[in-house]
């Protein structure tokens, strides 16, 4: 999975970000981020080790339970990014329900929207982690 140099840029993408949310994030985006690195590996395993023909039914499953987990931050987390994220995940989930109805489409243009959003929710992650680092910084008077 991480032969190719745009899986690895992709890759040290996701850790710069996810790491930035987690040094520097509140509570929210600290979630969003572990939630992120742990479904983004598992993804990647599934993807190693499983066989080709469930490989898009764990992948669903992983897309399900993160716009489960975003819309339960979003619900709980009095920001904005989660809501936004959400609302991309759930392009990446209605994706997948389309390639599982017809078969017809090709399966390249679902792996285009896979990576696009799983793109735009790290930008939400990031705006949104910077966003609260600068209200903390803020509100302690730091300038």
């Amino acid at each position: 999975m991480l032969n190719m140099l745009y899986a690895q840029v992709g890759a040290v993408f996701v850790v710069l970000i996810c790491a930035f949310a987690l040094l520097k994030g509140d509570e929210p985006e600290r979630f969003g981020a572990g939630a992120y690195c742990l479904l983004w590996i598992a993804t990647i395993l599934i993807q190693t080790y499983l066989d080709a023909n469930w490989t898009n039914y764990g992948v669903f499953a992983l897309d399900v339970l993160f716009l489960c987990l975003l819309c339960s931050l979003a619900w709980k987390a009095r920001r904005s990014w989660p809501v936004w994220a959400a609302g991309l995940q759930l392009l990446s989930v209605m994706s997948h329900l389309l390639l599982l109805v017809d078969a017809r489409m090709p399966s390249a243009s679902l792996y285009t929207v896979l990576n696009l959003t799983g793109y735009g929710v790290l930008i939400c992650l990031a705006v949104g982690t910077f966003w609260a680092w600068q209200e903390r910084k803020a509100s302690r008077g730091i300038e």
